[in-house]
């Protein structure tokens, strides 16, 4: 992020209605489609964003997560777009950067498959996003993507498994997006019942 700008905080009906106290950067983080193709994000924008993820915590510190990225502009960056489906790719061109997740699939030493890897991946996505939505910075992950093209667009070594393509980008103007795709962006955030995602003392109470 440039030194003489601010993050720029989500309107009002993006921060999440949460019962209970939050963070900013956790209350303001949301998904978003529509990125300003007009303001490029650099190196230095998204170097602290990996470097987030980079902290996660892993089973036994293995630390399985792989990030293969490109800024709009690089040849890469038409790689990784070229796999994504084309409803993703229709508004993820605008994007800023573009970032593969992959796991490792084995534990390091020959010790066979790590089965927490994709956890794993998915908690160091879920610390970039956090420091995405404190930088400003949209992030929105993807599962519509060619695997096996993905691989091949970031060169992906044996077993660097490809798991979510994420676009990044400074927010930009929801009326670049199609119909269906505005109302989304401005769709209420929901989310099931604290109760029935986490039931105190399991599903079988006490």
């Amino acid at each position: 992020m440039p030194d003489d700008a601010q993050p720029r905080r989500v309107a009002a009906d993006r921060r999440a209605p949460a019962d209970h106290p939050l963070l900013d950067a956790i209350a303001e983080r949301w998904s978003p489609r529509a990125f300003d193709p007009d303001r490029p994000l650099t190196e230095a924008d998204v170097l602290p964003l990996l470097e987030a993820a980079r902290w996660a915590a892993s089973s036994s510190n293995i630390q399985p997560w792989r990030f293969a990225w490109a800024l709009r502009g690089d040849p890469a960056f038409a790689r990784l777009l070229g796999c994504l489906n084309p409803g993703n790719a229709a508004w993820a061109h605008r994007a800023g950067a573009l970032v593969l997740g992959c796991a490792v699939a084995d534990k390091p030493g020959g010790r066979g498959p790590n089965r927490h890897a994709a956890h794993d991946l998915g908690a160091a996505l879920a610390q970039m996003a956090v420091q995405a939505a404190a930088d400003g910075i949209g992030m929105h992950a993807m599962a519509g993507f060619d695997r096996e093209a993905a691989r091949a667009a970031a060169s992906a070594p044996e077993g660097v498994e490809p798991y979510t393509a994420v676009a990044l980008g400074w927010p930009g103007d929801p009326a670049l997006l199609d119909e269906d795709r505005r109302a989304r962006e401005a769709a209420p955030r929901v989310r099931l019942p604290l109760a029935e995602v986490a039931p105190r003392g399991g599903w079988g109470g006490g």
